[in-house]
């Protein structure tokens, strides 16, 4: 039997992880998505190119769960049936827009837990698992793809637990390249900003209250100009980034670099 390339994504259900999913989907390829739901669209995309795909219907937001799930799973596979692994954490949450102390505790804590915590847990669970793999022989290639934010490297007012979540996405993936590095045949990080993209959350930032959102002007003008990216382009311009003889040389990355 011929090898597969491992992809895990998260957040597949719409936007440019939709798209990504989409691009992903191969006769070569083992694709898992975890996501809020399972998308029977994507499933039938992946019926008539005979693509291998999973889809978990999973709340990112039970942090402990999602890994232990995603760590169980992994260890369950034959490792030499794949050429390569690699997982990309993308699913987030953009709470309500405004001042710190106006965000909701449940919606605060949701958001940091989908956007920081999860993809630590998830991190932590497919090195550890893929790890062993290398430890027993195994040599292919490992990649972790973060997807991050020009949010989490600039400030913006009215989205600090958003902005929080990416700048520590961003530190994670430096402080665990540091440690991959450490090891025979580590993993390659990286923490990529993928641009405005003509998203959901775009159009959630657009519906901000201007009076709790000075930035709101900037999003609107995004819009209008013409200056934000299709679902389809971003996802394009992101898995690119896996092809890269770089990767990883820069955990920290923007798109456009």
């Amino acid at each position: 039997m011929s090898q597969r390339h491992l992809t895990i994504l998260t957040g597949a259900s719409r936007g440019s992880c939709l798209a990504m999913a989409r691009q992903l989907l191969s006769p070569t390829r083992e694709l898992l998505c975890l996501s809020r739901g399972i998308n029977p669209a994507l499933a039938d995309q992946a019926q008539r190119v005979d693509a291998h795909l999973t889809q978990w219907a999973q709340d990112l937001a039970d942090t402990t769960g999602a890994a232990a799930r995603l760590q169980q799973w992994l260890q369950g596979l034959d490792v030499n049936s794949f050429a390569s692994a690699t997982l990309i954490n993308n699913a987030g949450v953009v709470p309500r827009i405004g001042p710190l102390e106006q965000c909701p505790p449940d919606e605060l804590a949701n958001a940091l837990r989908v956007g920081l915590e999860a993809p630590i847990q998830l991190s932590a669970a497919f090195l550890r698992v893929t790890g062993a793999w290398v430890d027993a022989g195994w040599r292919g290639p490992r990649k972790l793809l973060n997807i991050s934010s020009g949010l989490g490297r600039s400030a913006m007012a009215a989205q600090a637990p958003y902005c929080a979540a990416k700048a520590g996405m961003d530190h994670f993936t430096r402080c665990s390249a540091l440690d991959e590095a450490q090891r025979a045949h580590g993993a390659k990080l990286v923490s990529l900003a993928p641009g405005v993209i003509d998203t959901d959350m775009q159009t959630h930032l657009r519906a901000g209250d201007p009076g709790a959102f000075p930035d709101r002007q900037r999003f609107m003008e995004l819009q209008s100009k013409g200056l934000l990216t299709s679902p389809e382009d971003a996802a394009a311009r992101v898995l690119a980034w896996l092809d890269r003889p770089d990767f990883g040389a820069n955990p920290v990355a923007d798109v456009r670099d």
